[in-house]
């Protein structure tokens, strides 16, 4: 026995609890080195519900609450048929600078009618105005 065996003897430290505390040690250390693991699972629903306003002016200065809207991210369907034509153009203009601002984008889905919407809903196809026919 060593002279450093009768000291530590004699203090009450035995080596295999000073070989265990440095294992403990050492896992610790190595725990907060580790770096976490990536996961491999992808959501495939960015957002949980998107809802659709469907607006119907009957002045110019209801348009702001679309334009809250659209900030909110949610897309907008504008009826304008029972605003006067000036109105219609002025509400039209509003929502387009708001549209274009926010990176979104607007579009004419009937007579008076438009779809606004914000950059993060894409807009696919377009309507197209059919020409009325004498023979209907």
């Amino acid at each position: 026995m060593s002279v450093m065996n009768k000291i530590k003897g004699f203090f009450g430290v035995n080596d295999d609890e000073e070989h265990y505390q440095e294992e403990e040690v050492e896992m610790e250390t190595q725990q907060h080195h580790q770096p976490k693991a990536k996961s491999n699972i992808v959501s495939l629903h960015t957002q949980k519900n998107i809802r659709l306003v469907l607006f119907e002016p009957r002045a110019y200065e209801e348009t702001q609450e679309v334009a809250d809207n659209l900030k909110s991210h949610r897309p907008v369907v504008v009826n304008l048929q029972r605003v006067r034509r000036d109105q219609a153009l002025r509400i039209v203009d509003f929502l387009s600078g708001t549209v274009y601002a926010l990176g979104g984008q607007i579009q004419k889905l009937g007579h008076h009618i438009f779809i606004c919407t914000p950059a993060n809903v894409d807009i696919q196809g377009t309507i197209t105005e059919m020409m009325q026919d004498d023979t209907f």
